[in-house]
């Protein structure tokens, strides 16, 4: 793409037009508020490309990790949990450990997402601790069924290809009404999830909740909805590093744009699990 196709006649850079709320991850959000722009050492598809392998990568850290350190967290009472149709032995050790690793990955997200200096360092820690929850979905739930995590890895990177050359080829347009389709979906999501959460705090409503939410198919239904929504958040975000591009950002918010883009593609992949072990566990109870 020609880095000077958005300059005005008078060699100015144009500026391209801001999301609206929810038009993309609070990282791309960020960056589409820069008004930097330079003529050297700018934003590249290469830089953002090669910084979002590295979060990636990362990933796979925090995965080999669990695996290095989960029969030392495999300490105290045991007990088995039901995980969507799984049976899962659990030990106090390994249970506050997956606990930490959540409570950090908050962390590390709201410090990557709002403190962009820190992006490089907490950005990478964020994708160690999603690293460690993907291993322990699927070497720990998923036990003699790892396959399935390959399966979703699959999955993933073939929405994220299909994404991508919709986005390029121009089928899928980030227009005024593709943000409002991605706001529409993602508002009722949340307005759901917030209904089913009082709901289930008050006694007259809970057994009522609790039905529907433990009901298969809207599990289905639900999981499926937030996948199509990832993978709209992942054309907006496209969209997003195609400005930083042309807009001739300054390198360092290569980090920004990579760590938004890997937030989506790990967020696409957990969803996909999700869904997976969703279906694998109804065979599991019904055999």
């Amino acid at each position: 793409m020609n880095r000077l196709s958005n300059r005005n006649p008078d060699g100015t850079v144009a500026k391209q037009k801001k999301t609206t709320f929810l038009g993309s991850n609070p990282v791309m959000r960020r960056l589409e508020k820069v008004d930097e722009h330079v003529d050297e050492n700018c934003v590249t598809y290469k830089g953002i490309t090669l910084k979002t392998t590295f979060f990636l990568l990362m990933t796979v850290v925090g995965i080999i990790l669990q695996l290095l350190l989960s029969k030392q967290f495999a300490t105290g009472q045991s007990f088995m949990i039901d995980y969507k149709g799984f049976e899962v032995e659990m030990f106090t050790g390994e249970t506050i450990a997956l606990a930490v690793s959540v409570v950090l990955a908050i962390v590390f997200q709201l410090l990557a997402f709002f403190v962009k200096a820190t992006t490089p360092v907490t950005g990478a820690l964020y994708c160690v601790t999603q690293g460690y929850f993907i291993s322990f979905l699927v070497f720990k739930v998923l036990h003699g069924k790892e396959y399935i995590g390959a399966l979703a890895l699959a999955l993933t990177l073939i929405i994220v290809l299909v994404m991508s050359i919709l986005y390029t080829t121009g089928v899928i347009k980030v227009t005024k009404k593709f943000r409002m389709v991605m706001l529409t979906l993602f508002a009722s999501v949340i307005g759901i999830s917030l209904i089913t959460l009082v709901g289930s705090f008050i006694p007259a409503t809970r057994g009522i909740v609790s039905s529907i939410m433990g009901n298969f198919w809207v599990s289905i239904a639900v999981t499926i909805v937030y996948i199509i929504i990832a993978a709209l958040f992942l054309v907006s975000d496209f969209a997003v590093i195609q400005g930083a591009v042309d807009n001739q950002l300054p390198k360092k918010y290569e980090w920004q744009a990579a760590f938004g883009l890997a937030f989506t593609v790990l967020w696409i992949y957990l969803k996909v699990l999700q869904l997976l072990i969703t279906i694998l566990g109804r065979g599991n109870s019904r055999s």
